[in-house]
């Protein structure tokens, strides 16, 4: 046997029948078009769910923070009109209290006015 017929008995010796001599790999799994697409689907519609659920957390800070400044409206007219009135009772008092008003003398009507 010469060197060459021995070297071709061993490269025969490992491969069986119907088989390339190429090494067998292990194909990667790729996803394909169709499923692509579901996937960007599906992550766009959790995406629009997150925002969704960010807004509507917005708006009902909104809506509280909304009655609280119409609370807040109402307490400074209430607190408006009070001070008005305050003065007004103060300033019946101050009069009536003062020097000068004591000095006044009171008039009564003598004609009436047709």
């Amino acid at each position: 046997m010469t060197y060459s017929s021995s070297l071709a008995s061993n490269r025969t010796r490992y491969r069986g029948r119907n088989q390339n001599t190429v090494r067998f790999q292990a194909q990667t799994r790729v996803l394909g078009p169709v499923s692509n697409t579901i996937i960007l689907i599906v992550l766009a519609c959790l995406l629009g769910l997150l925002y969704l659920t960010q807004v509507t957390k917005t708006n009902a800070y909104g809506y509280q923070i909304n009655g609280l400044q119409q609370q807040q409206s109402k307490l400074k007219a209430e607190h408006d009109d009070l001070e008005v009135a305050s003065a007004r009772l103060q300033s019946m008092s101050r009069t009536q209290n003062s020097t000068v008003a004591k000095g006044l003398v009171s008039v009564a009507p003598t004609t009436t006015v047709r």
